[in-house]
């Protein structure tokens, strides 16, 4: 059900719908961070390799095929790009081998990485900075039940029944408490991303 969730979304990433693509980011924040901060000795590089990790993968959607799980394909540019930082930095590269996913073909990856090494700007990275900290200011400035549904369903991953047996509510509840947070996610990030008013995903 999460890779099927996580295929509309990209379907709707594809068709400019970068509201889409915040949910993905709202989704896999925390788990791309706890991948990077096991590569990485200095805690303070992690938030800034993460953000890179989502430019690059924003730009290399139009061409994500679903040939892998959306989160494998996330890991692979994830890493990359910590190991392009801690190279820069002078720094050995620390990857388990525990760390990497069965099957890693690498293909689309080392592709997604050539194309996207040389295209940085400094422009491209300050919006990704300034859309993460305006998502994490969004969920910080939610009540307690929508920030708590959200975590739980977009972070966790938790079913609607798990989270409603969480919360102690209904399931409507809970649909109802991530619809009302998902939009307050967006309408903060509207200017950011240039959405009109009004404008639906």
């Amino acid at each position: 059900m999460s890779a099927e969730a996580d295929a509309q979304l990209i379907e709707r990433v594809k068709r400019g719908d970068t509201r889409a693509f915040e949910m993905l980011v709202v989704k896999y924040q925390r788990r791309v961070e706890r991948l990077i901060a096991r590569m990485v000795r200095d805690v303070d590089l992690v938030p800034d390799i993460a953000q890179e990790t989502f430019i690059r993968a924003y730009r290399a959607l139009p061409q994500f095929r679903g040939d892998s799980a959306f989160y494998t394909w996330l890991y692979r540019i994830a890493v990359n790009t910590a190991k392009k930082a801690l190279v820069e930095l002078k720094r050995d590269p620390l990857v388990s081998e525990a760390a990497r996913p069965a099957g890693d073909d690498g293909d689309e990856t080392s592709r997604v990485e050539n194309e996207l090494t040389d295209g940085e700007t400094p422009d491209a990275v300050l919006a990704s900075k300034q859309v993460a900290a305006t998502v994490n200011a969004a969920i910080e400035a939610l009540s307690d039940d929508l920030r708590q549904a959200i975590t739980l369903r977009e972070i966790e991953g938790l079913s609607y029944e798990e989270i409603a047996e969480a919360m102690n509510c209904p399931i409507g509840t809970v649909r109802s408490r991530i619809f009302r947070a998902r939009e307050a996610i967006a309408e903060r990030l509207r200017p950011l991303l240039g959405t009109r008013d009004g404008e639906r995903w």
